[in-house]
């Protein structure tokens, strides 16, 4: 039988091309890529900034320190005799003025007291002018010889015994009216009062704890109280004139009240300790302050500002000033306007500013906002300068006022 073998020639399936045009579209697109290449980024856009031009100004030397008032007299209201207490005669924690009764302490057992003094005054007195009778009918008989020169000589003694007795009786009659006067207890000067630690119909004894019925404080002028480290005390002494010379009067001090605001009236130090405390390495001090209004009341815990003198320094807005790990820093703008920061040294605060000691020169340009933007190297745009700018420095060409902040001393 002759067979007769047929070759066929295998088709290729449609489906077998797919691979090869998935692997040439990415190699057209590299290709494409690498004949046209693509525009690099624009740069960064310049960050809008305001600035200040610092220069060196004369600001007074602050010394800060926290303070606590006191009424410049400070007087304990007691009660000189023992009795009943019958009538408070004031309202607690308003003003009275020096001799204001306060207080009434039932007066009759000194009433009494002060009617068995001057009837014993006059029977002292009865006894004297009959002592001065005898010594003068004795006296003549002994002239005439009738008597003894002796008799006559006692009569003289117990003429000036009975003087004396007067005299003791007078004392009596002065004591038990001092008594007397005791019992309406009177405000010794002018001030608040603070509240009656006593109530009406309690027993009070003279010279006891018991005695004690109120306080008064005059708080005008009022007196603040505080203490600066023995550094800050050479301050204010080398501001005084020199080492040896003490703070005087001729410092003046600045108070900021509880609620931020300066009391209105600038006071001045009136004294000054003379000796360092051991425990706290403090030296005390104390200032006086007008107070017409009652702004001040006693015990309130305040800040006190002595200017201990004037200083050549350079003043930075508090919000310029940032710190990190290695410190204090501030941003300036330096060549080609491109931002870079500066280590600073700083004081303590003036206001609104800090006092730079070192890090800083005159003319540097200390960028004030946008500081969260900033990065060193990058571009800044200074923006146009505000007439809010602060008086302590020189506005540069794009300064900027500085945000305001409370005064405080630097930490």
């Amino acid at each position: 039988m002759l067979s007769t073998r047929i070759s066929r020639t295998p088709r290729a399936r449609p489906g077998n091309a797919l691979p090869s045009l998935l692997l040439a579209a990415p190699l057209a697109l590299l290709l494409a890529a690498c004949g046209n290449s693509a525009p690099p980024p624009p740069p960064p856009a310049a960050v809008p900034v305001s600035t200040l031009r610092v220069a060196t100004r004369e600001v007074p030397v602050l010394i800060e320190a926290v303070g606590r008032t006191e009424g410049s007299k400070e007087v304990e209201v007691r009660a000189r005799v023992s009795g009943i207490l019958e009538k408070i005669n004031f309202t607690e924690g308003t003003v009275v003025k020096a001799g204001t009764p306060l207080f009434r302490i039932d007066r009759a057992p000194f009433e009494i007291a002060l009617a068995e003094a001057r009837a014993a005054l006059q029977q002292e007195q009865a006894k004297h002018e009959q002592a001065g009778r005898e010594n003068l009918r004795l006296k003549e008989l002994a002239d005439k010889k009738a008597i003894s020169r002796r008799e006559s000589d006692d009569a003289g003694t117990n003429l000036k015994s009975s003087q004396a007795t007067i005299s003791a009786a007078e004392a009596k009659v002065r004591e038990a009216e001092l008594n007397l006067s005791y019992t309406t207890v009177i405000a010794p000067v002018a001030g608040v009062t603070s509240r009656s630690l006593r109530s009406e119909g309690t027993l009070v004894t003279a010279n006891t704890d018991a005695a004690l019925l109120t306080t008064l404080s005059q708080t005008n002028p009022m007196w603040v109280r505080f203490g600066i480290s023995d550094a800050e005390y050479e301050v204010l002494r080398a501001g005084a004139g020199g080492a040896t010379q003490q703070a005087s009067s001729e410092n003046v001090v600045k108070l900021i009240l509880p609620s931020g605001k300066v009391h209105p009236v600038a006071g001045k130090l009136n004294f000054s300790g003379s000796t360092v405390d051991s425990k706290l390495g403090t030296v005390q001090l104390r200032a006086e302050f007008s107070n017409p209004d009652l702004s001040l009341l006693p015990g309130q815990f305040v800040k006190a500002q002595v200017v201990a003198g004037k200083q050549q320094a350079i003043l930075v807005p508090q919000t310029a000033v940032q710190q990190n790990e290695q410190g204090r820093f501030v941003w300036v703008v330096g060549p080609e306007s491109k931002a870079m920061q500066k280590r600073i040294e700083a004081g303590s605060w003036l206001g609104r500013d800090w006092i730079i000691n070192k890090g800083l020169a005159d003319g540097d340009v200390v960028i004030l906002d946008n500081l969260l933007k900033i990065r060193p190297g990058a571009l800044v745009k200074p923006q146009q300068a505000d007439a809010g700018t602060p008086a302590n420095a020189a506005p540069a060409a794009g300064a900027a006022p500085a945000p305001a902040a409370d005064a405080k001393k630097a930490g």
